[in-house]
Protein backbone atom coordinates (compact mmCIF):
# COMPACT_ATOMS: atom_id res chain seq x y z
CA UNK A 1 0.00 0.00 0.00
CA UNK A 2 1.64 3.29 -1.03
CA UNK A 3 1.72 6.07 1.34
CA UNK A 4 1.19 9.99 1.12
CA UNK A 5 4.51 11.75 2.11
CA UNK A 6 5.32 15.51 2.13
CA UNK A 7 9.11 15.81 1.40
CA UNK A 8 10.70 18.84 2.94
CA UNK A 9 13.72 19.74 0.52
CA UNK A 10 16.28 21.86 1.58
CA UNK A 11 16.00 25.53 -0.22
CA UNK A 12 12.97 24.06 -2.05
CA UNK A 13 9.64 24.34 -1.65
CA UNK A 14 7.95 21.30 -0.32
CA UNK A 15 6.87 18.23 -2.05
CA UNK A 16 3.74 15.79 -2.27
CA UNK A 17 4.35 11.99 -3.59
CA UNK A 18 3.87 8.37 -3.03
CA UNK A 19 6.31 5.79 -1.64
CA UNK A 20 5.83 2.04 -1.95
CA UNK A 21 7.12 1.67 1.66
CA UNK A 22 8.33 3.94 4.53
CA UNK A 23 11.65 5.55 3.94
CA UNK A 24 14.66 3.32 4.91
CA UNK A 25 17.12 5.21 7.20
CA UNK A 26 20.54 3.31 5.56
CA UNK A 27 19.22 3.93 2.18
CA UNK A 28 20.87 6.26 -0.24
CA UNK A 29 17.92 8.03 -1.62
CA UNK A 30 14.27 8.20 -1.35
CA UNK A 31 11.88 7.30 -4.28
CA UNK A 32 9.09 9.74 -4.76
CA UNK A 33 6.18 8.67 -7.06
CA UNK A 34 3.94 11.17 -8.87
CA UNK A 35 5.62 14.04 -7.89
CA UNK A 36 3.44 17.66 -6.94
CA UNK A 37 3.11 20.50 -4.93
CA UNK A 38 1.16 20.46 -2.18
CA UNK A 39 -1.86 22.38 -3.96
CA UNK A 40 -1.32 19.93 -6.83
CA UNK A 41 0.65 21.86 -9.60
CA UNK A 42 3.54 20.24 -11.31
CA UNK A 43 7.19 20.68 -9.32
CA UNK A 44 8.80 24.01 -11.64
CA UNK A 45 11.94 22.29 -11.75
CA UNK A 46 10.64 18.73 -13.06
CA UNK A 47 9.47 17.72 -16.70
CA UNK A 48 5.33 17.46 -16.79
CA UNK A 49 5.26 13.62 -17.57
CA UNK A 50 7.81 12.45 -14.95
CA UNK A 51 6.69 10.14 -12.72
CA UNK A 52 9.34 8.81 -10.60
CA UNK A 53 12.25 11.35 -8.95
CA UNK A 54 15.47 10.26 -6.61
CA UNK A 55 16.30 11.94 -3.66
CA UNK A 56 19.22 11.91 -1.95
CA UNK A 57 19.04 12.33 1.88
CA UNK A 58 21.63 14.78 1.98
CA UNK A 59 19.20 17.03 -0.03
CA UNK A 60 15.89 16.05 1.95
CA UNK A 61 15.78 18.37 5.70
CA UNK A 62 12.25 16.36 6.63
CA UNK A 63 9.79 13.76 5.43
CA UNK A 64 5.97 13.99 6.93
CA UNK A 65 3.90 10.70 6.47
CA UNK A 66 0.60 12.08 5.73
CA UNK A 67 -2.97 10.16 6.97
CA UNK A 68 -4.88 8.38 4.43
CA UNK A 69 -8.34 8.82 4.12
CA UNK A 70 -9.00 5.50 6.41
CA UNK A 71 -6.66 6.67 9.24
CA UNK A 72 -8.21 10.05 9.38
CA UNK A 73 -9.52 10.36 12.54
CA UNK A 74 -11.95 13.76 12.79
CA UNK A 75 -12.10 14.96 16.36
CA UNK A 76 -15.41 17.15 17.19
CA UNK A 77 -16.73 18.99 20.02
CA UNK A 78 -20.16 19.88 20.37
CA UNK A 79 -21.76 21.78 22.91
CA UNK A 80 -24.91 21.24 24.92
Amino acid sequence: MPHTILLHILNEDAVVGEVEELPDPSAQFLTLMAPRLRDGRDVTYLMPETNVVLYPWSRIHSVEILPTEGEEEIVTFIRE
